[in-house]
């Protein structure tokens, strides 16, 4: 049920951090604020499919 998904960053579009999520309780995409190594600054991070 839990699915292995990538976060890009929505600035440098580099794929920062790797997480998992549950599909049927959350069918769209993620989108999180986490802190991007490359840009070094907080930036909304989403889910690449």
């Amino acid at each position: 049920m839990r699915d292995l998904v990538k976060l890009i960053c929505s600035d440098c579009k580099n794929e920062n951090y790797y997480t998992d999520k549950n599909k049927k309780t959350t069918p769209e995409r993620m989108e999180i604020k986490k802190y991007c190594p490359h840009c070094r600054k907080h930036t909304v991070h989403k889910e690449k499919k």
